[in-house]
């Protein structure tokens, strides 16, 4: 089932309590040093508008700590807004990507590539 985060408004309370308590367990887990390999076989997108810095490695340590691959796609990169509409890019980047990190300056893009995506789609908006 499609599960979109588009904004903090769109998960409940006991969702965001829900996905600290497993943050935190994932983190005892690698600190501990033990396997633990969810994602293995999964690639995330990440699509950067604006760059940053920290919002990029904790997305790629954290795909490659549960087994998965996290491929960075600068938006300057694409075709997008020159030959390619967002919703083309969301179509065939779903063919390729389990999810994808959409960060940009525009919520309308956002949902755009949401609504056209069959891929899980995360904002993150700071």
């Amino acid at each position: 089932m499609k599960k979109d985060l588009l904004s903090l408004n769109s998960i409940r309370a006991q969702e965001i309590e829900a996905l600290i308590a497993s943050a935190i367990r994932l983190k005892e887990t690698q600190k501990a040093g033990k396997a633990y390999q969810p994602l293995k076989g999964k690639t995330l997108g990440m699509l950067f508008e604006k760059p940053s810095t920290r919002t990029r490695i904790s997305f790629e340590v954290g795909m490659l700590q549960l087994g998965g691959h996290a491929l960075y796609m600068n938006w300057k990169d694409t075709q997008l807004g020159r030959e390619e509409s967002a919703e083309d890019t969301a179509q065939v980047l779903s063919r390729y990507l389990d999810g994808m990190v959409v960060r940009t300056f525009s919520q309308h893009t956002l949902e755009t590539f949401a609504s056209s995506a069959t891929m899980d789609i995360y904002n993150v908006p700071y």
